[in-house]
């Protein structure tokens, strides 16, 4: 049977728990990934965010690629349900041992990865652009705001 807890101590080692579920014993304020929103010392404040120029490239940017490339993937999707039931001569044809439509479902999934990196990379430019907004939010170490 575990030790019954006492106010002063630390159930983590008691209950065998890997990390600490509740606070007791903790002295100090939590770490930063324990932090409630009334807690945490620096929100941002996203008036600010929202104001910036830089903000709203990004969101502009991030939306002229991921809908586009949305709309694409549907279409593409979409046509290969769309070409049997309405061209069923044209998918039907063989090419080698198979024929168009098994073809084309074949593709789907090496356009589903090519979709999948070109994002990679695109994301990557996004958390750069969202990485120089942060770096004018927050202060440089014992200085000014930029």
């Amino acid at each position: 049977m575990p030790e019954q807890p006492t106010p002063d101590r630390d159930l983590t080692p008691a209950l065998g728990a890997e990390t600490a579920v509740a606070r007791l014993g903790q002295t100090g304020p939590p770490p930063a990934h324990e932090q409630t929103a009334d807690e945490d010392a620096d929100p941002v404040d996203w008036n600010r965010v929202m104001a910036m120029p830089e903000f709203g490239a990004l969101l502009k940017a991030k939306a002229a690629f991921i809908v586009p490339t949305t709309v694409f993937f549907t279409v593409y999707y979409f046509a290969l349900p769309v070409l049997v039931g309405w061209f069923p001569e044209l998918m039907e044809k063989r090419i080698g041992p198979v024929n168009v439509a098994y073809l084309f479902a074949l593709s789907q999934f090496f356009m589903a990865w090519a979709v999948a990196f070109v994002y990679v990379r695109k994301a990557a430019k996004f958390d750069d652009q969202a990485n120089a907004i942060i770096a004018q939010l927050d202060p440089p170490k014992g200085g000014q705001p930029k």
